[in-house]
């Protein structure tokens, strides 16, 4: 088995990479991660791992300062960037410090995959005989990944309701397309990103229709409606009521 490391300033890429990518498809296996370079120096120098993830702008060293500490100490290890940022001087120090492949975040598992092949084909000589779109369409990955997605839109769309929030930002932070968010969305909810939206504002809503005394134009500001028409209509779509004979509702069954 191939030995990797992820490193990565934010959780959540780690853990995405961890759950959707079919590393033992890939004679791989996750060894270690952190969230900063200093961290993943050190189990770089301990786990001597095979392939190495990270990402540039990490806390204490970043990735670009941890890879100039490593050179030549791990001539075999191939090294795969992930980074959010488009800037062509970080592309061009990696490429300089021996890195296989640059990729920018959000990117697609094609990408990834893409990028673990040329790593096998360095490493064994062979390219993996794993064929990505086998791997991507493999049922009960494509199962994990899409619970995973799932799950961790709807945290993410409880966490910032209130705000001006867009599919491509949801998209941004779960490390994926926007098409495969919506796809994934579909399948698996068999609904799609505004519909989830709406209904999260309107359970927040009704929340505080009953338990504050905040006028109705207030709480569809907090609910992330700057119309409150639209606030209304939504609402009423959803309960069956406006906010108002709601809340009066609300109000008799405490009675």
């Amino acid at each position: 088995m191939f030995k990797v490391i992820l490193l990565d300033d934010e959780d959540t890429i780690i853990e995405g990479l961890q759950t959707t990518v079919a590393w033992e498809k890939y004679r791989c296996k996750v060894v270690a991660t952190a969230t900063n370079g200093k961290d993943g120096l050190e189990l770089i120098r301990k786990h001597r791992p095979d392939i190495l993830f990270t990402d540039i702008r990490m806390p204490y060293l970043n990735g670009l300062e941890m890879l100039k500490e490593l050179t030549g100490e791990f001539p075999r290890m191939q090294i795969i960037v992930l980074s959010g940022y488009r800037d062509f001087s970080y592309a061009q120090t990696a490429l300089h410090l021996g890195v296989l492949r640059f990729l920018l975040k959000p990117s697609k598992m094609e990408e990834i995959y893409e990028a673990l092949n040329a790593a096998m084909l360095k490493l064994s000589g062979v390219p993996q005989e794993v064929n990505t779109r086998a791997a991507l369409n493999d049922k009960k990955e494509e199962d994990n990944e899409g619970n995973f997605i799932v799950s961790r839109t709807m945290k993410y769309i409880n966490e910032h309701y209130a705000e001006k929030l867009t599919l491509q930002q949801v998209a941004d932070y779960l490390f994926i397309s926007t098409w495969h968010l919506c796809r994934v969305l579909k399948k698996h909810s068999d609904t799609n990103f505004v519909d989830i939206l709406n209904h999260v504002r309107i359970e927040h809503a009704k929340k505080f229709l009953r338990e504050t005394n905040l006028k109705v134009y207030e709480i569809s500001e907090r609910v992330g409606y700057s119309d409150i028409a639209y606030f209304s209509k939504v609402f009423r779509a959803l309960t069956g009521l406006s906010p108002k004979q709601f809340r009066e509702g609300s109000a008799k069954e405490e009675a």
